[in-house]
């Protein structure tokens, strides 16, 4: 399958595949029954304009969407499915207890997806690929029944763990866990405010890195998939807006490549790796920063 890479750095055209729903699998349509909670829980914040809403909630919120993609970017992707760190025994279940909190599955789902999402990146056999069309690589692949399951033969790394099989077994546990907290802490504001509102947005915050960021943004290395370096999505989710600074060299802990590339992500790491709690973070080879064209910042 192509990909053509137009003069103009912001703009991507690629070849589509499948993208008549027609043409899918059974289990690649969106499960209409199972999805009901997740459609659901976008709405139940505005049941705030009936409880009000109050500042401790909306700083409750703040926090949880920082602290939480923090454990998503941090956590689920650059450690659990990249390696691009180390962790002992106890930070390392620390780690994906808050991962799961954000309510996207357990660490080693998560993270076994992802790896085969780097496998098989904008082919056929993409999980995700915008090239299915733009709600597919956002959500639509979430909400399907093809991929429910934990591919345990891609995250045996980390399936030794008992702990970790467990936690992703009963991922529910800690975003229930969290709910209550935040209940007990800001009262119904907390919940509607502080959890779910701030859950939506960290869902699609990160779910922009799946979409968006395979179709919005500049290139500056030549790969084999339609990854981009967007800047606004970078802020957004914390450094994972650097794209196809990421699939060039996806064992990195930094994304940022450049100085001027934000990557907050990095910098917790690195404060993380000075208090003796992170050790041997990868960086990025000399050769492949220096591999990149020169364009201006984006």
């Amino acid at each position: 399958m192509s990909v053509t890479i137009e003069e103009r750095p912001s703009v991507l055209a690629v070849d589509a595949f499948e993208s008549d729903p027609r043409d899918w699998a059974p289990n690649e349509h969106i499960n209409k029954r199972s999805s009901i909670p997740f459609i659901l829980l976008h709405f139940l914040p505005l049941l705030a304009l009936v409880t009000g809403v109050t500042w401790r909630a909306v700083t409750l919120a703040v926090v949880l969407y920082v602290v939480r993609m923090l454990a998503i970017t941090g956590g689920y992707h650059r450690y659990f499915s990249h390696r691009s760190y180390k962790l002992s025994r106890v930070p390392q279940f620390v780690l994906a207890f808050i991962g799961t909190s954000a309510a996207q599955k357990g660490p080693l789902w998560w993270a076994a997806h992802h790896r085969a999402h780097h496998k098989y990146s904008d082919s056929e056999r993409d999980i995700h690929s915008p090239k299915r069309g733009f709600w597919w690589s956002h959500v639509g692949w979430i909400l399907c029944d093809k991929y429910n399951k934990t591919d345990r033969d891609a995250i045996k790394d980390f399936t030794k763990y008992p702990e970790l099989v467990w936690l992703d077994k009963h991922d529910w546990v800690a975003p229930w866990m969290l709910g209550f907290a935040c209940y007990f802490i800001a009262g119904w504001s907390g919940l509607l405010i502080g959890f779910f509102l701030s859950t939506v947005f960290l869902w699609h915050g990160t779910f922009t890195i799946n979409s968006l960021a395979h179709v919005w943004g500049r290139r500056v290395y030549e790969t084999t998939d339609t990854s981009r370096n967007n800047a606004v999505l970078a802020v957004i989710t914390g450094g994972e807006g650097w794209h196809n600074n990421h699939h060039r060299y996806p064992w990195s802990a930094r994304q940022g490549f450049r100085w001027w590339q934000v990557d907050f992500t990095y910098y917790v790491l690195r404060a993380f790796g000075w208090l003796g709690i992170v050790q041997d973070i990868r960086p990025v080879p000399a050769a492949v920063r220096d591999e990149a064209r020169r364009l201006p910042p984006a």
